[in-house]
């Protein structure tokens, strides 16, 4: 085995990475979820690249000398090509000591994050990770709904409902089996389609699921149906993305498990407020 390193090469790629980038996870919106690395290098960065997910309320961390750069993606509307934004990464990392490149929730889920190190690692360019606590189980978490249950879930899946070519050709067989939760991803305007598949593949059409938007904030509101109703309901509701998709039997303990709202619930809808002392 050849174990020679080309040291000069070495040292040279890493001059000319003078800086490092930081990839980060902002987490699922409210700010005390943020890890405390994540908070120091917020106050620490000299630029922060950031996402349309990225919330004000995790903006406001950031020191007052960083420079800051939207690079937000919304659906069908892009800030930035993925490669213009790798491009500019690696010529941040080459001006600027400490790049954040906030992302929200975790940067390996569903977050393009790997993509990203990619190339700032083809480029000899230094960085480091800090995860975030993931959409899944922070919105979960903050709608009462467990993902695990030795009653009703013994596994769980992430899915994106919104493909790189646009489709949503999941493994419906394997998603629509009992004894699990799935949550989706970016699934808010195939939500109609989503749930006929998978009762089409053998879910039952009273199977418990949800939506939640602006999960985790003051914001929050659930809508709890079943396959068969839950489109129609988080049409009425007007729902909004962001939104998350659970869809299992956890569902059903979510009138018992829920925390952060006052217990006003209309048609299976929530407005969530955080609950205070003695409420």
């Amino acid at each position: 085995m050849n174990s020679f390193v080309d040291m000069p090469a070495l040292l040279a790629a890493y001059r000319s990475a003078r800086g490092t980038v930081y990839l980060v996870g902002a987490g699922p919106g409210d700010p005390e979820l943020l890890t405390l690395k994540a908070a120091r290098l917020l106050a620490e960065a000299d630029v922060v690249v950031y996402d349309h997910l990225v919330g004000p309320e995790v903006l406001a961390l950031v020191g007052p000398q960083a420079r800051r750069i939207y690079v937000g993606k919304e659906r069908s509307r892009h800030t930035l090509a993925q490669p213009d934004i790798n491009a500019l990464l690696v010529r941040l990392a080459r001006e600027a000591r400490c790049v954040v490149r906030l992302k929200g929730g975790d940067p390996f889920v569903f977050g393009r994050g790997g993509e990203e190190l990619q190339v700032l690692a083809a480029q000899g360019v230094r960085f480091e990770v800090v995860p975030g606590i993931t959409a899944a189980c922070g919105v979960a978490a903050y709608a009462g709904i467990p993902l695990t249950h030795r009653d009703h879930a013994h596994s769980c899946t992430f899915v994106t409902g919104h493909l790189k070519d646009g489709s949503c050709d999941l493994d419906w067989p394997a998603l629509a089996r009992p004894g699990q939760t799935v949550v989706i991803y970016m699934g808010l305007a195939g939500l109609p389609a989503i749930c006929e598949r998978l009762i089409a593949h053998g879910l039952p059409p009273d199977w418990p699921a949800a939506v939640v938007e602006q999960g985790t904030l003051a914001g929050q509101r659930v809508v709890s149906a079943t396959l068969a109703t839950l489109a129609d309901a988080v049409a009425a509701a007007g729902l909004e993305s962001p939104c998350l998709t659970i869809v299992g039997e956890v569902v059903r303990l979510r009138d018992e498990l829920a925390w952060f709202e006052p217990r006003t619930e209309s048609a299976g809808i929530a407005a969530s407020q955080p609950l205070t002392a003695g409420a």
